[in-house]
């Protein structure tokens, strides 16, 4: 059996390194190919034809100079898939690209499963046709969003979401949060994103925040979650510009444990949103874009929110800034909910019973043994039907 994936986004390539470590269980021998990053090259056996995630940007400003790429890629996968035949494409997320890899697939006439599937139901509504045409089954991770492809004839098994399962598996223990905790300090997460184009639009902004909640707090501490060494060096070399004395300290590959130790986090918008919710850490999500990216938004984004616990519950769970412009103009507005969170335990606590309520409602575990089960079952079942055929027709 042959599986191709694509991945383009680092929480993509964490998700989809677990998918297939699980896969590779049930269905040893199994090749692997395709697109991806890191965590996903780190299993034994994965042919990576290129590193995407490395390609990883949002925005057209951003987008555009990197077509050429994205096309010359594109080209690639198509003439692979048509050579190699595998068994199945699976997507997961970086939609932009991975709408690209279902049509080469389909017209090479190999079945596609789309994993972590972009929130269409929030941003995109009126792309679902393109879902009919290019994918097969959609592994939705949200029991809402199955639903929702259901009522669209969307084919779809409801399997869970990786998150859960991280925050499930990985428990952090006493000893390691007091690690990131200082005796009379409320310690803040700093998350400033997963792409470099996030640190250098939103973390200036972050110091900004964080000098502004210091001058008003000096009983705080920062703890900044790096995601890769790459994102250690930006971070600190911003901070040592920045020029300002903080409390302040930088990890590398600790987000979890920034997460769970944090009385609350400063966040760019992304999936890790997620893993906030599960551990019930109360977070202000902020999210800058360039200026032709921001009037899209405004014209063609549909949905008033941008974090996922906000988008689920179809209400404001957790405060968001989005497509903010000048860094200082609107600082106090910016800071006010962690602010309030400082110095009103009660209004911590309220956001906290808020996340909690809807943690109760989402937080399934078992979502990506789900997803390699019905994987293996269904490209069993397509195998055995396959070669039904063949015999009958010889």
């Amino acid at each position: 059996m042959h599986v191709f994936f694509s991945v383009g986004e680092p929480s993509g390539d964490q998700h989809a390194a677990e998918l297939m470590r699980e896969f590779l269980r049930r269905q040893p021998g199994t090749r692997l190919s395709g697109f991806g990053g890191p965590e996903m090259q780190a299993e034994k056996g994965f042919e990576c034809l290129y590193q995407l995630t490395d390609l990883a940007v949002m925005g057209f400003a951003e987008v555009l100079p990197m077509i050429g790429k994205f096309v010359k890629l594109y080209r690639q996968a198509k003439e692979f898939l048509k050579r190699e035949k595998p068994d199945a494409v699976v997507l997961v997320d970086f939609p932009g690209f991975n709408w690209w890899i279902a049509k080469a697939a389909k017209q090479a006439g190999i079945p596609v499963y789309y994993y972590c599937p972009p929130q269409l139901w929030a941003w995109a509504p009126w792309r679902i046709h393109k879902v009919r045409r290019l994918v097969d089954c959609i592994l939705s991770v949200l029991p809402f969003e199955a639903q929702w492809y259901r009522e669209r004839s969307v084919e779809v098994e409801y399997v869970g979401h990786p998150f859960f399962d991280e925050v499930a598996e990985h428990p952090i223990s006493p000893a390691t949060l007091a690690e990131f905790q200082i005796e009379g300090c409320q310690t803040i997460g700093i998350l400033p994103g997963s792409r470099k184009q996030e640190v250098m639009k939103n973390y200036r902004v972050m110091l900004d925040m964080m000098d502004s909640l210091y001058e008003n707090h000096p009983n705080i501490q920062f703890q900044v979650a790096c995601y890769k060494q790459w994102h250690f060096d930006e971070c600190t070399k911003l901070f040592e510009e920045h020029g300002n004395q903080l409390p302040i300290e930088f990890h590398i590959g600790k987000t979890s444990e920034i997460i769970e130790a944090a009385d609350m986090c400063l966040m760019v918008s992304g999936s890790v949103s997620l893993e906030m919710l599960a551990r019930k850490t109360p977070a202000v999500v902020m999210f800058r874009l360039d200026f032709i990216s921001r009037m899209f938004a405004r014209f063609f984004i549909t949905s008033k929110y941008i974090s996922l616990p906000n988008l689920i519950a179809d209400e404001l769970i957790i405060p968001e800034f989005t497509y903010m412009r000048a860094k200082s103009r609107k600082l106090e507005r910016y800071t006010a909910q962690l602010d309030e969170w400082l110095a009103d335990r009660e209004s911590l606590q309220a956001t906290q019973a808020k996340m909690s309520q809807l943690a109760d409602e989402i937080v399934e575990t078992g979502g990506v043994k789900r997803a390699a089960e019905v994987l293996v079952k269904r490209l069993t079942q397509e195998r055995t039907e396959s070669q039904t055929i063949t015999k009958r027709a010889a």
